[in-house]
């Protein structure tokens, strides 16, 4: 690794907290118009290990909001960002029920949930955020609710998932969680902003800053590790 490339990274987070960073491990699932950004930023600020999973490829409407999106039109989005982002993990499947109660989360430190459904959303929540107060081989959970159909990122907070508010996916999300029994709590990225649209126009300026947001607080969250 350059000295140069990290060097004014190192001027903000100094040489004990730039040191965690390359020592954290973070797994990213879903690589869209959140979670590309999630990777970015991570990847610039110096984390040590990232692994990506996702299935689906760049499409021509990803291109206003998706990082690779234009390189990568029509190629799967894990091929094209493994090697926009040299080094990183790259796992290519489908983030359903069955892959995330069989996947082994004890090596990382942190999740960040990007994904679009919100069945998989409760399914990885169950899985992790139930046990983090009784196990410590079990990462933290972060996770990003709606992000389409807004204009205005300086509405986008954090919270835990049970005080979010002001958004359909979010309600959704808490809804269904409640009907699992579940008893957990975890970050969640939100917005309160009216909808725009009603169908799923997106800006990058708001899905981007969720993303942002998304790695600033996984960010924040290793540099008070002990």
């Amino acid at each position: 690794m350059s000295d140069k490339r990290f060097a004014r990274t190192l001027l903000l987070f100094k040489e004990e907290g730039f040191k965690k960073l390359q020592k954290a491990n973070v797994l990213l699932l879903g690589v869209g118009g959140v979670g590309g950004f999630v990777l970015d930023c991570l990847y610039r600020t110096g984390i040590g290990r990232i692994c990506i999973i996702d299935y689906d490829s760049f499409d021509e409407t990803n291109q206003n909001r998706q990082i690779g999106s234009f390189e990568g039109l029509g190629q799967k989005k894990v091929q094209v960002l493994s090697k926009k982002y040299p080094n990183i993990e790259a796992i290519e499947t489908k983030i359903t029920k069955d892959f995330l109660n069989d996947f082994d989360f004890s090596s990382f430190d942190i999740v960040i949930d990007a994904i679009d459904d919100i069945d998989a959303k409760i399914t990885l929540a169950l899985k992790i955020a139930n046990h983090t107060k009784k196990q410590n081989n079990y990462p933290i959970l972060l996770s990003s609710t709606g992000s389409a159909k807004k204009l205005d990122p300086s509405q986008i907070q954090s919270a835990s998932i049970w005080k979010t508010y002001g958004d359909k996916f979010a309600r959704k999300f808490r809804e269904g969680l409640k009907k699992q029994g579940f008893k957990g709590d975890f970050l969640a990225v939100f917005s309160p902003e009216i909808p725009k649209c009603k169908e799923l126009g997106s800006f990058s300026g708001v899905t981007g800053s969720f993303g942002l947001r998304l790695a600033s607080e996984a960010i924040s969250i290793i540099l008070q590790k002990e």
